[in-house]
């Protein structure tokens, strides 16, 4: 069964990429300090904020890794075996090839903006022929007539808006929409503010290692009472001189000079402010917002192993959220493939467990339940 009509048998181009676009990013550190928190849908200023805090984007990237893999199964085997040999191969973006790759890029688009959209590309046939992972910029959701008909449009370089001509073949998820609105909400949103302040004293620290660690000397001559205005000069200029060609120097050299001569370091009374307070509590409210123990992202904060666990577990529901989120996206995938190649569309997503510690857990609670149920008949019995 055959989904797309072709009416040129002798056309042998398939059909394009409809949400792509022709311009990139623009990522200024600014945006960061103009933050409003009535701005709206701040794209720029969410990728601002993962190229200047590092902890930001490594938190990211962990959930995409956490989220972990799944599998699909199908009533039907042989459709199960062709379903898992398109997803193992599928052209992705330019270069990818694998679902794998597609839901890494969609997730990362959506923990980031809080929406993701995608396409499916098919070919001259009507076969998948690629995913498409769309830049936001190039695409805009809107309502129709009413709040459930959601229309997609993109938008050229010029802002010239279009409806795409096949909505059917696009993807869209988004995390936690306000009510009344399309878009998601971005688990960076409320980190702008913290933000700004830790870059602060990032670059606070810096330019006071700077001042501090690059030492700088002043160099004082204090001229005799018998020196002319014009032999002063003359002597301050020679000090200067001989003094530059003393730092200069990749070997170390004397200074010798006559005269009333006092040499100090710049700086060296002051101390650098500690700052190790208040960038752990601002890093509090960043992990806190991330919902990723900190111990994952390198932070050597003293914590007890029942914490760690009760965090661990934490972070479990939270990528099981994120999994549900993708599921219908992934669902629609392989439910279009199944359909175009005449099999039946029903199938289910399996995840796998997060790492062996579930395994563990899983493993005690059926050892816990079946004690469980035989105490349970032994009561019934009068054992």
């Amino acid at each position: 069964m055959k989904w797309f009509k072709i009416k040129n048998k002798n056309d042998k181009s398939g059909f394009a990429v409809q949400t792509a676009g022709s311009e990139g990013y623009n990522h200024p550190f600014s945006c960061i300090r103009n933050y409003s928190p009535l701005g709206g849908f701040e794209k720029n200023l969410y990728r601002s904020l993962r190229e200047s805090i590092p902890i930001i984007d490594a938190a990211i990237y962990k959930i995409i890794r956490l989220v972990g893999n799944f599998t699909v199964q199908c009533s039907d085997k042989k459709a199960e075996a062709k379903l898992e040999e398109f997803l193992r191969n599928v052209r992705v973006n330019g270069i990818s090839y694998g679902v794998d790759s597609f839901v890494s890029q969609y997730l990362e688009q959506l923990l980031t903006y809080g929406t993701a959209i995608g396409e499916i590309v098919p070919d001259k046939d009507g076969n998948i022929a690629a995913l498409y992972n769309s830049s936001l910029d190039n695409v805009e959701l809107c309502c129709g007539e009413n709040p459930f008909d959601v229309r997609i449009n993109t938008v050229d370089e010029t802002g010239t808006k279009l409806p795409v001509k096949y909505p059917e073949l696009i993807l869209c998820s988004a995390i936690m929409p306000e009510p009344g609105k399309l878009y998601g909400t971005s688990i960076l949103k409320g980190l702008p503010f913290v933000s700004d302040i830790l870059l602060k004293i990032i670059n606070a620290i810096g330019t006071n290692w700077d001042r501090v660690g690059n030492v700088r000397f002043a160099v004082t001559y204090k001229p005799s009472e018998g020196d002319r205005g014009g032999t002063t000069k003359e002597k301050a200029m020679l000090i200067a001189s001989e003094w530059s060609k003393a730092m200069k120097s990749r070997e170390p050299r004397d200074f010798v000079s006559v005269g009333d001569v006092n040499i100090k370091t710049i700086g060296a009374d002051n101390q650098i402010p500690d700052s190790e307070i208040p960038v752990r509590q601002i890093l509090e409210q960043i992990v806190a917002k991330l919902s990723i123990p900190p111990f994952l992202l390198g932070l050597t904060w003293s914590t007890t192993e029942r914490m760690s666990s009760q965090q661990a577990d934490i972070l479990t529901s939270e990528l099981e959220y994120y999994r549900r989120v993708l599921n219908e996206s992934i669902k629609k995938i392989c439910r279009t493939f199944l359909r175009i190649n005449g099999f039946d569309e029903r199938c289910r997503i399996v995840w796998d467990n997060i790492n062996l510690q579930d395994e563990v857990e899983l493993a005690k609670a059926r050892l816990y339940n079946a004690q469980a149920e035989e105490t349970e008949k032994r009561i019934e019995k009068g054992e």
